[in-house]
């Protein structure tokens, strides 16, 4: 069984990568307070998923959007 199958298709991947970089930088352009640190950390999870493309929860739904 291997542990990074890709389940994501490139556009997905795409839009997570933009949108992680508009998260994680949140602390930095706001006050540190818990919500910007959560967003920062929310944006670190989608960064990790674009780069590796792989979904833990499409995984755990078994779902697929990647062409392969």
């Amino acid at each position: 069984m291997k542990i990074f199958l890709k389940n994501q298709n490139k556009s997905e991947r795409f839009t997570r990568l933009i949108v992680s970089l508009f998260l994680i930088p949140s602390p930095l352009i706001y006050n540190i307070d818990y919500f910007s640190i959560v967003q920062s950390i929310v944006g670190g999870v989608l960064l990790f998923n674009a780069v590796s493309g792989m979904c833990v929860i499409y995984r755990i739904f078994n779902v697929n959007t990647c062409e392969i």
